[in-house]
């Protein structure tokens, strides 16, 4: 009985050991292909914003940036009707001040090799609601495929008195 017992308590521990050796051994197994794993991921380093300004004079005039793009999103300022100095025009037509933001907004999409189809936020600020929705129809000429989300906020006053209207955007560029 006692070689019985002694043969049961060996056999036990014998598969106690092996036992703790095939678990320290598949730990050892995992941790080597998680270090695989992650010497294969590549460190990605943030992306560090790309700044663009389309009339570089006005804006730092007024201290903001027309544009940034970080990885895949870019967020626009919003555009109104001005020339190259700053000064609005098209005063008193809402109208052509509409088609003039959508031609600012066009040159820099364009600088970020985009589209009106690829906008995926556009928020409208109006001083005249009324007039906006009327002459609202023009911007199906802009957006042939689909129009993006947004909002349109009718206003007391945008930057300048004689500015009827500003546009700004949001963009996602996937690469």
């Amino acid at each position: 009985m006692k070689t019985r017992t002694s043969k049961s308590i060996f056999i036990t521990i014998v598969t106690l050991v092996f036992g703790l050796q095939s678990c320290d051994q598949k730990q050892q197994e995992t941790i080597q292909e998680v270090e695989e794993v992650v010497e294969e991921v590549a460190v990605v380093e943030p992306e560090k914003p790309d700044y663009f300004m389309l009339r570089p004079e006005v804006e730092k005039a007024y201290g903001y940036t027309h544009a940034v793009k970080i990885g895949h999103d870019i967020k626009i300022s919003g555009a109104v009707s001005m020339d190259d100095e700053g000064n609005p025009t098209a005063i008193g037509d809402l109208e052509q001040q509409m088609k003039n933001c959508y031609a600012d907004l066009e040159k820099i999409l364009n600088h970020y090799g985009c589209t009106f189809d690829d906008v995926i936020v556009e928020n409208i600020f109006t001083t005249n609601m009324a007039l906006m929705l009327e002459k609202s129809a023009y911007r199906a000429e802009i957006y042939k495929n689909h129009f993006p989300t947004g909002s349109w906020l009718g206003v007391k006053e945008l930057a300048l008195p004689e500015f009827m209207v500003e546009i700004e955007l949001e963009v996602y560029k996937p690469e």
